[in-house]
């Protein structure tokens, strides 16, 4: 068997990016994990045309299957008892809930501080920060698409539409048939850098619409150290 390999196609718009190796095996095979991760498998001999040909056949299933896994309930691990901490831009903040006269969440350097006119469940709690985490998040990631288009402007890069979504095992995606790009809302408890190499990434798929060396190529032009951020993402926000 050979190794994975990423790569990528666009179906409908909508860049499937996918994970493929070649085996003893006569026919092409797909499976689509739970964390949205498509893996094909391949016989040895099959050409990369003929591997991608065969995810984009299979297009309007996959995509058919990542809505189901939307639809599925978060699992959410976050605490909003005694000891709670709130993570945002990559540092944690200890939650501190207050009786006030209306409902307010407000950041300070030594805290996140919930304001409430009487005492809320978890879920009333998680939506009011769920609020605060999108407006700042409109704000800020607005900023860093900016910037990190500005240092590839010259390149002739478009500045693309953005929109924020909850999704639950993408950071962030590109559309050629709206050209717009999606940001996954949870990028708000993220570094700044690890924010930067999302958009930077999705930006480059404008160009490369699957995951070859080419690809990567361009991403480490803006970003260099694109390897750390992600393991760096991966380990201070789980999906």
């Amino acid at each position: 068997m050979t190794p994975m390999t990423d790569d990528g196609v666009v179906f409908n718009g909508v860049v499937i990016p996918f994970s493929y190796c070649r085996s003893r095996r006569k026919t092409l095979g797909m499976t689509v994990r739970p964390d949205k991760l498509v893996m094909v498998r391949a016989p040895l001999r099959t050409p990369l045309g003929q591997i991608r040909d065969f995810v984009a056949r299979k297009g309007a299933w996959i995509i058919k299957v990542w809505q189901r896994f939307d639809s599925l309930p978060p699992k959410s691990t976050q605490s909003y008892g005694r000891d709670a901490s709130i993570l945002f831009q990559g540092r944690k903040y200890p939650l501190r809930i207050q009786l006030g006269a209306r409902e307010a969440v407000s950041l300070h350097e030594d805290a996140l501080v919930v304001q409430t006119p009487q005492e809320h469940s978890g879920e009333k709690l998680h939506g009011l920060i769920e609020a605060w985490y999108r407006q700042r998040a409109v704000e800020l990631f607005s900023e860093r698409l900016q910037l990190c288009h500005g240092s590839m402007r010259a390149e002739g890069f478009p500045l693309p539409a953005m929109v924020i979504r909850s999704m639950k095992s993408r950071w962030g995606s590109y559309s050629y048939r709206t050209g717009r790009i999606s940001l996954n809302l949870q990028l708000i408890k993220a570094p700044e850098a690890c924010l930067d190499y999302v958009i930077i990434h999705e930006l480059c798929h404008i160009r490369v619409p699957n995951h070859g060396p080419r690809f990567w190529r361009l991403v480490s032009r803006y970003a260099p150290d694109h390897t750390g951020l992600r393991k760096q993402l991966r380990s201070c926000v789980i999906l």
